[in-house]
């Protein structure tokens, strides 16, 4: 430990698999800066995965755990400076508000909620106690997408006038947002708030702007009953696990064949009832898969952006155009998306079983008026978000350091991401524009 550092002392709410990210970071990279001290979540089994993990492959102590009843109990018993929060993206407002009314330091998982009251909520304890929030927006942290920001920044296109923005999910990682609680709007708020939110806030970033006002189209297309019997991918099961007609399905989720997801969720389910596996084609599920997005920025800059997450394979294509040209950013994270029935397994095993190299590329090209385009960049893309996990984590948890281009997320940042979603799902259902300033408080 350096001389005259406190670490900052952490817990962390919601242990799921996005919570593994955290707990190692905070367990092995920052001892003289942030040290975990608590564990809180609605399974006690889950919990204790995580708490083996910390004494079997990091040599620590395993740490108090607690329910979501006593979670201001903890933050009293444990010492607690700053809470990090990965639960169901509905349940980020409770965890949110408690904490900075604590009078600590509050970091989030994207989104930072789920609908217009629970952010108006969030934005009101904010500004009541002046507390501290964070949301971890690891795109921004990506090296390419920083020199994007930084390029545009330098007028290299002049000013920009429209940004038009396409991302694939593939039907393995598209599918897997239709077998989990985010099938569900009450759960997630839906893919324009939970998975778009990070897109939102790319553009919101890259332009230094904040959005104005969105027309939405959505649809439930490929997943869900009606899907499944249209394009007849549909099969008859409720969840994977235990069902014979799971076997021959190439979206069914074996997690029978992960140790990881295993320990914990099946091996959790006796707690909470929580299925992981669940059939992508029943008829319960309420978000689109399919969605198209207008915004006008205050600024005047336009944005068109589509999510499909149902696609073949999978990767995102940005294009600005500005007044002295174009800026283009082609990123392809797989070249299809391969059927785990081809290597005699259902989806689960095939990540961790399967040896080959999956192609991956992201390119930046300029296409200046009058001149020959330049690719400036076109290289393999780094694991783990572009190399913007381990950037982020540094930045949370690591020792104070310069942000020149504003990497770091807050409230307002948060906020404005998700009125993007909000607005465009609004639109949804009446057809008409929608204002963000008449939905939250920005």
């Amino acid at each position: 430990m350096s001389e005259g550092v406190t670490p900052v002392r952490y817990a962390i709410v919601g242990l799921g698999s996005r919570a593994d990210m955290y707990v190692d970071a905070l367990a092995t990279r920052f001892p003289a800066n942030a040290r975990l001290v608590a564990l809180c979540d609605t399974n006690e089994t889950r919990m204790g995965v995580h708490n083996r993990r910390l004494v079997e492959q990091h040599g620590l102590a395993a740490l108090p755990t607690y329910a979501p009843a006593d979670f201001t109990e903890m933050l009293s018993r444990e010492r607690v400076d700053a809470v990090m929060i990965c639960t169901t993206d509905s349940a980020h407002d409770d965890y949110l508000v408690a904490t900075v009314e604590a009078g600590l330091r509050a970091v989030t998982e994207k989104p930072m909620t789920t609908d217009v009251e629970k952010a108006r909520r969030i934005l009101e304890a904010q500004q009541r106690t002046g507390g501290r929030i964070e949301v971890t927006f690891n795109y921004r942290y990506n090296p390419v997408h920083q020199r994007v920001r930084e390029l545009l920044a330098e007028k290299v296109i002049g000013d920009v006038g429209s940004v038009h923005f396409e991302w694939l999910l593939d039907v393995q990682h598209g599918a897997d947002y239709f077998r989990r609680w985010h099938r569900n709007r009450e759960n997630s708020g839906g893919l324009l708030v939970h998975k778009s939110s990070h897109h939102f806030d790319l553009v919101n970033w890259w332009l230094g702007d904040a959005p104005d006002s969105v027309v939405g189209l959505g649809n439930l297309f490929f997943y869900g009953a009606e899907g499944g019997a249209r394009t007849g991918y549909a099969k008859d099961y409720a969840r994977a696990a235990g069902s014979q007609a799971a076997a021959t399905d190439p979206f069914a989720l074996d997690m029978a064949a992960s140790p990881r997801l295993t320990e914990l969720y099946l091996d959790a389910e006796h707690e909470d009832g929580y299925h992981r596996d669940r059939n992508v084609f029943a008829g319960d599920i309420d978000i689109e898969d399919d969605m198209s997005v207008l915004a006008r920025y205050r600024g005047g800059a336009s944005l068109t952006y589509q999510l499909t997450a149902y696609a073949p394979y999978e990767g995102y294509r940005v294009s600005f155009n500005g007044t002295k040209g174009r800026l283009e950013l082609d990123v392809l994270e797989n070249d299809y998306a391969r059927s785990p029935l081809e290597h005699g397994s259902r989806m689960g095993a095939t990540p961790g079983s399967v040896e080959e190299v999956v192609p991956t590329r992201t390119a930046i090209t300029l296409r200046p008026l009058f001149q020959p385009a330049e690719v400036l960049l076109d290289e393999p893309m780094r694991p783990g978000h572009g190399g913007g996990d381990d950037l982020m984590l540094d930045a949370l948890f690591g020792p104070p350091a310069a942000d020149p281009l504003g990497l770091r997320a807050d409230h307002v940042a948060g906020a404005r991401a998700l009125a993007i979603g909000l607005a465009a799902t609004k639109s949804f259902g009446t057809g008409g524009l929608v204002r963000i300033a008449d939905l939250l408080p920005i």
